[in-house]
């Protein structure tokens, strides 16, 4: 990995800065570096939603077993479905869900049949009872029917030792159901990384502290917590680490000796209390620090030890950009998940937006259905990288190229839905 070279450093203002790396080059390295977790673990079906599968789950039998109806009415053979007039078939009997027909459906008969029951011997069609005229053990059937219909063939939903569930899949409550629905108890899944975090920062402050001059409440941790909670990992806050050497090598070092990836806020820069990177000079290896993106520039990925580092910056919206962008597909690479980069699609722009260009900028928006059922996204407004509250007011993000410039209402534009990511 590349060492941390500050000599040259260009300001985080500027918008076109050669040092820094693109976004996809930054999520290149990343992934070249990070492999899944080898340690698994056998939980119940309760216990594994959102985890990852560890291994492929094929099926043991066909889905469903035998064919069944899909409909509530009667069982016939194809042979005898008029193709004029009317034919009367007589009725031989019931299959009910769960109590199959002990007999078998021969020519000019058929069996009344309700949904999901086994399809009686010898039969091959439902017709809907709504389309039959019943007279005691008589039924009259019409023309318009076709071979096969309203019947689930046996192994249409999932044949024998198809896989079920590929390994890498975020296990959903569907998932949970199609094993249940399989009589598998329990899933072999790849076990939660352990995620270090903390903020740094002498003017930060916890929840219930007195504020003094210049001081302010730490929300990074906070969101942090929430969006690494939601992601299923265990977690281990380590709170504010002062802006001293000693201090922030401490806490590198212990957390290195604890977690699989390590996050920090603040202290990413080059400014003279900005302890983060030097200190990972020393204890460990920096592969970039600097990405061509808005908000967010000062991004530092590296190892400490065997532990991911990722080094976010200090302003709460670029904390949360630079997570969902960067740290959120690590940590689902990590898990073993496969799909890990967040959908982006297109809709119609409702606002002029300022643009320079040299930097990917991610700019936070508000995606609605238009009465047409076309998508459109408007600007949340001021998109400063401090201003949390634009982050609530939004429900995506604007992804604007890193070549654009200004770009005027009417524009199709990339947007990143929250959904799922918040």
């Amino acid at each position: 990995m590349n060492k941390l070279n500050v000599t040259h450093a260009a300001g985080c203002m500027e918008d076109f800065d050669p040092n820094s790396l693109t976004v996809d080059q930054a999520l290149g390295r990343i992934q070249e570096t990070v492999e899944t977790l080898a340690g698994i673990e056998q939980v119940p079906l309760r216990s594994a939603l959102w985890r990852i599968s560890a291994r492929s789950v094929t099926c043991p039998s066909a889905v469903p077993a035998h064919s069944n109806s899909a409909m509530d009415g009667y069982a016939v053979r194809s042979a005898d479905l008029p193709s004029s007039g009317e034919k009367a078939l007589r009725v031989i009997g019931t299959a009910w869900a769960g109590r199959p027909l002990d007999g078998r459906v021969e020519t000019d008969q058929c069996a009344r049949v309700m949904t999901g029951a086994i399809l009686p011997n010898g039969a091959d069609t439902v017709v809907m009872q709504e389309d039959c005229e019943a007279d005691g053990d008589s039924v009259t059937l019409g023309t318009g029917h076709r071979a096969g219909q309203f019947v689930r063939a046996a192994g249409e939903d999932i044949a024998e030792g198809a896989i079920v569930v590929p390994a890498g899949k975020r296990l959903s409550p569907t998932e949970l159901g199609l094993l249940a629905s399989l009589g598998m108890g329990e899933v072999t899944v790849v076990r939660k990384p352990r995620v270090a975090f903390f903020s740094t920062g002498d003017e930060l402050r916890s929840i219930g502290e007195p504020l003094q001059l210049g001081q302010i409440y730490d929300s990074n941790r906070y969101t942090l917590h929430g969006m690494l909670t939601r992601l299923g990992v265990d977690l281990i806050d380590m709170g504010v680490v002062r802006d001293e050497p000693d201090a922030t090598g401490d806490a590198f070092s212990s957390a290195a000796a604890m977690a699989d990836a390590i996050i920090t806020t603040g202290g990413a820069s080059v400014g003279d209390a900005d302890y983060v990177t030097d200190t990972l000079r020393q204890l460990g290896s920096v592969n970039f620090w600097k990405v061509a993106m808005k908000p967010g520039r000062p991004l530092a990925f590296g190892r400490v030890g065997d532990a991911l580092f990722f080094g976010l910056p200090g302003n709460p919206v670029s904390v949360m950009v630079t997570f969902y962008q960067f740290v959120m597909p690590a940590l689902r690479r990590l898990m073993g998940e496969h799909d890990v980069h967040p959908m982006r699609i297109k809709a119609r722009l409702q606002s002029d937006l300022r643009k320079r260009p040299g930097r990917l900028e991610f700019q936070r928006g508000y995606l609605t259905t238009d009465p047409d059922g076309g998508l459109s996204v408007h600007s949340t407004g001021a998109q400063g990288s401090g201003i949390l509250n634009s982050m609530s007011q939004a429900n995506c993000f604007i992804v604007l190229p890193l070549e654009s410039g200004d770009v005027t209402a009417d524009t199709l534009v990339d947007v990143e839905p929250f959904y799922g990511l918040v």
